[in-house]
């Protein structure tokens, strides 16, 4: 995977664009309720924290360890929160879709899929990925149940993983879609989205 390359992907119901410092203003009231961010890793519900999490974002990305996506969601053209690739492993062919977070006004409305679409499209598609691993923190419910949903398989859970917010070990649940069930998904799950041209 390029990290250099600006990657733009995108369906019927979203845009997914490379994050950049510049998407502050945009994000800045779509991140604002705390509730958002109790399971994540970091917060950005405040000026100070949000900057930070941009600022860490497209670090990440200069350093080719996660590649960020601001969420635009095609129906208002407003930003609607942010998604990345990571852990991205070109030899095993395997990569991780996370630091996911989308908006209070644009949960439940499709746009969340409609990203994950884009994203396994393009793993799957563009990257020749064998693999796509999501992650979640176990105590967030909602978050396992969206995945099962959209088809991927819970594999297990990882005790005590890693550090989240407040220095708290976190144990966390590994969901994945390998390259077999991607072509019954997409034409089930994420059928909606599915246009080929």
């Amino acid at each position: 995977m390029d990290f250099s390359q600006d990657i733009v992907l995108e369906n019927s119901r979203v845009l997914l664009r490379p994050l950049a410092l510049t998407d502050f203003e945009p994000l800045r009231p779509v991140a604002a309720a705390p509730e958002l961010w109790a399971y994540t890793l970091t917060r950005a519900d405040d000026p100070i924290s949000l900057a930070r999490y941009l600022t860490d974002a497209v670090q990440g990305r200069q350093q080719q360890r996660r590649y960020p996506f601001l969420i635009i969601d095609k129906e208002t053209n407003q930003a609607a929160g942010s998604t990345s690739y990571y852990s991205v492993d070109e030899a095993d062919a395997r990569l991780s879709i996370g630091y996911t977070w989308v908006g209070k006004s644009f949960q439940r409305s499709g746009l969340n899929r409609a990203a994950k679409h884009a994203l396994l499209r393009h793993a799957f598609d563009a990257l020749g990925c064998e693999r796509v691993e999501l992650e979640t923190d176990a105590r967030n419910h909602t978050s396992q149940n969206a995945m099962r949903r959209m088809g991927a398989t819970e594999e297990g859970t990882l005790r005590s993983h890693r550090y989240t917010q407040g220095g708290i070990r976190r144990d966390t649940v590994i969901f994945s879609i390998i390259r077999p069930e991607w072509n019954q998904l997409r034409q089930t799950v994420f059928q909606q989205f599915d246009v080929r041209g």
